[in-house]
């Protein structure tokens, strides 16, 4: 009985290879959940963790910028609420970071001996990273019933600002994913540019602060504009967006999200070796 060979090769066209990302989604969900299992695996509160963080970095932001640097909030909106709105997608984003970057070197064994599109491994730490963003978002809940706190018809925007919060980090996130393949050292950079993405992006208050002839510089920061957008999707009102710099990290965010992927696809077929 003659035996046959099957050999699976890696798509040779650009159309292709978006193809074989739909033919292996059952591979990206099976790393998404166990990533997600292996995340709260023997914990003593499991997702609870979720939950706690981002309570506790929210209420020293708001004793430290509110009550202690007396620094305003926008319009209404109590100065926690104010807090936490830019503080869910920011934890997003630098979660996202942290995954992406280690997500190829952890799953080295899998990247040397099968094909499939390397793309799914850091999208999946996104995803992760994205249920943890859900499940933190309960909090904000509470924060308005505890303010008694009622958003206006903006609310029905906040998934177009979650799309370009994941786009963010799906840029961010493949280019640090590469670039952490082919020179390690790049993992403990990435712990230095969060924590310097704390203090640099608005989280703990409005970026109304910033003086006006700064603003559009400040904006370089592509987080800016997702937080912003964040806050007036959120707390309605006298919130208000500045166009020009939420312009400029929007492009941003799209030339992220496209050179991240370019570099990617560049570096893909080497992975396997230097792994």
């Amino acid at each position: 009985m003659q035996s046959k060979e099957l050999i699976i090769k890696a798509g040779q066209t650009e159309s292709q290879y978006w193809k074989d990302l739909w033919r292996y989604r059952e591979l990206f969900y099976f790393l998404a959940w166990r990533d997600i299992l292996v995340r709260y695996k023997q914990t003593v509160i499991g997702m609870a963790w979720a939950l706690i963080r981002p309570f506790l970095t929210m209420i020293v932001f708001t004793v430290v910028f509110g009550t202690l640097a007396k620094l305003p909030s926008e319009g209404d909106a109590p100065y926690p609420i104010l807090v936490y709105a830019g503080m869910l997608p920011w934890q997003f984003f630098s979660s996202a970071l942290t995954e992406c970057s280690n997500s190829l070197v952890n799953n080295a064994n899998l990247l040397a001996k099968v094909y499939f599109p390397r793309l799914i491994v850091p999208t999946s730490a996104v995803i992760v990273s994205f249920v943890d963003f859900m499940i933190s978002g309960m909090i904000l809940l509470a924060l308005m019933a505890w303010y008694n706190f009622v958003p206006d018809w903006r609310i029905l925007t906040l998934p177009l600002f979650i799309l370009i919060a994941f786009a963010a980090s799906m840029g961010a996130g493949i280019w640090l994913a590469a670039l952490t393949v082919e020179y390690r050292d790049f993992r403990y950079i990435v712990t230095f540019l969060v924590q310097f993405g704390l203090y640099i992006s608005p989280v703990g208050f409005s970026s109304k602060i910033v003086p006006e002839q700064w603003r559009l510089l400040y904006s370089l920061n592509p987080m800016v504009g997702v937080i912003d957008g964040f806050r007036w999707a959120i707390l309605g009102g006298d919130s208000q967006i500045y166009f020009p710099g939420f312009a400029l990290s929007l492009v941003i965010v799209a030339l992220l999200l496209w050179s991240g992927i370019w570099y990617f696809r560049k570096m893909e077929r080497t992975f396997a070796d230097v792994i």
